[in-house]
């Protein structure tokens, strides 16, 4: 592994990381994919192309960030119920243990065509097969003001965990007892449906130990509840009443950091002393750069089969990048379900074998009300070759009766055997 390692910090350095392309007639001697991004998706792409070639098939992974860091159970962070620490898991034994060679680089720019990757320090990385897993970007030109707001620290998102997650955990503490904290939920589809009504949960019951004074303002451009409506709404009268304030429709439009105020759309200005303003998400800017994003300019087409790019050949998307099947959530467990069948795709037709005509998805979200307690939705999805998408199997998954504790142990046993699934 050591000599691996060398290799790539050796070639990086002569900027040639691997300018020769793989046998192109028959199956390639020495396959290689390229696997950029190591979230759900990427992550456990990278460890399944990996077992699933019987260790036969080369995974190159790019990802600029040392550790993956849970956005799934990052609103725990924000409530002081766990640490950063906690949530993060680094990527060595993707290098020690299945061989994957990592390199702490991002890709800014991919050629189809040549099936080549350049990455921002310069060399190149040939492929055969490019699994990407770009995550999301903020489209923070959607609401004015947002994004210099955001660049000076005033106003943030945390909607990608990490340094910005212990941030706005800062300002909730700065902030006075007796003051507000303001959220805005984008119009769907956004990175994890529950995520933002478990956010508001987790900073309601911070406010409810500690600044009980306080208030929480949830202002939704959509309708209703996107998940789990009716749990949570039940815990917010039940559990948090006084604290929480739902607002449906307010889709914010503009803000004003000096002021704190959030414009919206049709209904009244608000302001309040920490703002949290979620603007409308697409696929990660790579994605966008390269012409996959050929959903409405903002999500990636894929053959739900093999997870291969509608818009270029050999490059296969997953996660919440995608454009997804009907029920289908953009959620860290989704993602993860993604990359195994596009692995056993891409290992597959690497080999020249046929690819599984039935593939099968899981999706479990876990959402904690409090530090213990936590409500759920899950499902199971099947490929549908007469329609060629995938479709929840009828009778499949549900949501929980209400919260509890027992739910909240199954949430974090999830976590841990989700990160072991992905990245031991």
């Amino acid at each position: 592994m050591l000599q691996r390692r060398t290799f790539l910090q050796g070639a990086a350095a002569a900027g040639v990381l691997g300018l020769s392309a793989c046998a192109t007639t028959g199956v390639p001697s020495k396959a290689r994919v390229l696997v950029v991004g190591a979230g759900y998706g990427g992550a456990t792409a990278a460890k399944y192309v990996r077992l699933l070639s019987d260790y036969q098939i080369e995974v190159v992974l790019v990802e600029p960030n040392s550790a993956f860091v849970s956005c799934p159970i990052s609103n725990l962070v924000l409530g002081g119920h766990r640490s950063l620490e906690e949530i993060t898991t680094p990527y060595d034994n993707l290098v020690r243990r299945h061989g994957v060679r990592l390199v702490r680089d991002m890709v800014s720019r991919i050629d189809p065509a040549k099936k080549v990757a350049v990455l921002a320090s310069g060399p190149t990385i040939a492929y055969d097969k490019l699994i990407l897993s770009p995550g999301i970007d903020l489209m923070f030109d959607r609401i004015q003001g947002l994004k210099a707001a955001h660049d000076s620290g005033q106003i943030l998102q945390a909607w990608k965990a990490g340094p910005e997650t212990l941030a706005l955990r800062r300002q909730l503490e700065a902030m006075p007892d007796g003051g507000v904290f303001a959220m805005t939920v984008p119009e769907a589809p956004y990175r994890c449906p529950p995520g933002p009504y478990e956010r508001v949960c987790q900073v309601a019951d911070y406010f409810k130990r500690a600044k009980p004074r306080s208030k929480v303002l949830l202002l939704d451009a959509n309708p209703d509840v996107t998940s789990k409506g009716p749990l949570f709404k039940k815990v917010w009268a039940e559990q948090y009443k006084g604290i929480i304030e739902y607002r449906p429709q307010h889709k914010a439009v503009a803000v004003d950091a000096k002021t704190k105020t959030i414009k919206f759309e049709v209904n009244d200005d608000v302001k309040a002393d920490v703002l949290n303003v979620l603007p409308p998400m697409r696929a990660g800017k790579i994605a966008v750069d390269t012409g996959l994003a050929n959903a409405n300019a903002r999500w990636c087409h894929v053959n739900f089969l093999n997870f291969e790019s509608t818009a270029a050949k050999d490059i296969h998307v997953l996660g919440d990048a995608i454009q997804t099947a009907p029920l289908m959530p953009k959620s860290g467990h989704m993602a993860n379900s993604h990359a195994k069948v596009a692995a056993a795709a891409v290992v597959a037709e690497l080999r020249g074998w046929p690819v599984n005509p039935a593939p099968m998805l899981t999706n479990t979200c876990y959402s904690f009300v409090d530090g213990k307690n936590v409500i759920h939705v899950a499902s199971v999805h099947e490929y549908v070759p007469a329609e060629k998408t995938f479709k929840t199997v009828a009778g499949s998954g549900g949501v929980s009766s209400g919260p509890n504790e027992l739910e909240g142990i199954y949430a974090w046993n999830w976590a841990r055997n989700i990160w072991a699934d992905s990245l031991a």
